[in-house]
């Protein structure tokens, strides 16, 4: 344990960028996990009186037309946005490895199988399968979650399959099988680990396009529902506004959204530098 704490720290300080990657990525957490109680105002408390406020003191981030406070709504929202994409890449996550690993070790019908699976679903516009799936399913967060998954499978079996394939033949595997290790031993104990690195940063890839496509369903109007705040909501809210000069209103959603893909796109290096094992020696 202490020596991969002192490789990751040795990793971190070695790429200021990726430092600063998981700085903001722990921003991004604490606002997710504590933002009800940081969040300055009440996030669905309305208020005419003060509707389309600019950025001031009192409203870091202005108001928007119903007189909330943009800026406690950006902060409540993280959890959902997150929640969402943590839930929907940990699910494909879970279940493309394991297929991916099954056609890229065994081959034959597994391998026919699943990856017919995979062009299936690749055949599609990923975002318009979302939005068909969510739409027949209904708008609700779980959907969102399983359509998010569905769409992003592909990845991870192709990375599973492709790695999977050229370590069922390499020197250590073929040494645990003369120790008497079974398959499914040999996938999850010898070969799972060695393709964690590059699935690791598929996971971050896909991280920032779950979000984006939780926020993108929100904003055409089959994502999360109103009054709920969710970054892709509040820019199509304030998308309405940007003419008549009101543009505070969906640039502060939109630019924590960008933020968010920004820091799990630059996640990935780093994170399969921490995990890689060749880079431990």
């Amino acid at each position: 344990m202490r020596a991969a704490l002192r490789h990751a720290r040795y990793v971190l300080s070695d790429n200021p960028v990726t430092l600063a990657a998981f700085v903001l990525f722990s921003g991004f957490v604490v606002l997710a996990v504590a933002g009800p109680w940081l969040a300055p105002y009440d996030p669905l408390a309305t208020d005419t009186a003060r509707a389309m406020q600019a950025p001031s003191l009192a409203h870091w981030f202005g108001t928007d037309a119903l007189g909330r406070d943009i800026l406690s709504r950006i902060v409540v929202a993280t959890r959902l946005d997150f929640g969402i994409a943590v839930s929907a890449v940990a699910l494909s996550f879970a279940l493309g490895i394991a297929l991916g690993l099954a056609a890229g070790f065994f081959g034959g019908w597994w391998d026919r199988v699943i990856l017919r699976l995979a062009d299936t679903i690749m055949a599609f516009p990923l975002f318009v399968l979302a939005m068909g799936i969510v739409a027949a399913l209904g708008n609700s967060v779980a959907n969102i979650v399983y359509a998010t998954a569905i769409i992003n499978l592909p990845f991870y079996i192709r990375v599973a399959r492709a790695e999977a394939g050229v370590l069922r033949n390499a020197g250590f595997v073929e040494a645990a099988r003369l120790s008497g290790n079974g398959d499914w031993r040999i996938l999850s104990h010898h070969v799972f680990p060695n393709i964690l690195p590059p699935a690791m940063v598929q996971v971050s890839l896909n991280m920032g396009w779950a979000i984006l496509n939780a926020a993108g369903l929100s904003f055409i109007g089959l994502g999360v529902r109103p009054p709920t705040p969710e970054w892709g909501i509040m820019v199509a809210e304030g998308a309405t506004y940007i003419i008549s000069g009101e543009w505070w209103v969906a640039f502060f959603p939109g630019a924590v959204l960008m933020l968010a893909v920004f820091c799990f796109n630059l996640l990935g290096d780093g994170l399969r530098d921490i995990i890689d094992p060749r880079r431990r020696t």
